[in-house]
């Protein structure tokens, strides 16, 4: 019997499938006494993530497909709002987990505060009179290197990596629904 009219034979059989694209088989030959014989090993169903959504390259890494690429465009237009509010919650945590750098953020917005609610007037501490422009220097002055030791520029890349990685993450791998496929048709 031919392995097509076999495996014909075979998902007949089987409950709810109707042909053989939704199966494959892999075959072998064995060796008896100068006779070949063709044998059905594995009889396994196809994983419902097709690896036609995959190109590969001569280098052997994996390009994403214009599948992909819509998922990402629809589901970032349509979960926008949640992803704002996912990246304001890493935001939160960030500056939650790094109290230096949540410290010389409030000291530069309390220090601008003060310093605009004297509006242009020198800052008077007993007999000594400060100007504005050496109280914004004195807060450039201290900031700066707090600024420094807070590390914020690895906590702006841990927050785009997190971000995208949770993001971009959740929109690739999020089909849209069945009725997004109808949204450009209008009723009769």
């Amino acid at each position: 019997m031919a392995i097509q009219e076999y495996m014909a034979l075979v998902t007949s059989r089987l409950p709810g499938t109707a042909s053989l694209s939704n199966f494959k088989a892999e075959e072998s030959w064995r060796y008896h006494h100068h006779h070949q014989t063709l044998t059905i090993r594995i009889l396994r169903r196809e994983k419902s993530f097709e690896t036609s959504e995959f190109q590969r390259r001569s280098n052997g890494s994996l390009v994403l497909t214009s599948v992909y690429i819509q998922r990402v465009a629809y589901n970032l237009s349509r979960y926008s709002a949640n992803y704002a509010v996912l990246f304001c919650m890493l935001c939160i945590y960030s500056l939650l987990t790094n109290w230096l750098l949540l410290f010389v953020i409030l000291f530069i917005g309390v220090g601008m505060f003060v310093i605009n609610r004297l509006n242009g007037e020198n800052l008077q501490l007993g007999p000594i009179s400060i100007t504005s422009s050496q109280l914004y220097t004195g807060l450039i002055c201290v900031s700066v290197p707090l600024g420094f030791l807070a590390s914020p520029i690895s906590t702006v890349l841990w927050l785009i990596g997190a971000s995208g990685v949770v993001i971009l993450g959740h929109a690739s791998l999020l089909e849209p629904p069945v009725e997004s496929a109808f949204e450009g048709e209008q009723s009769v």
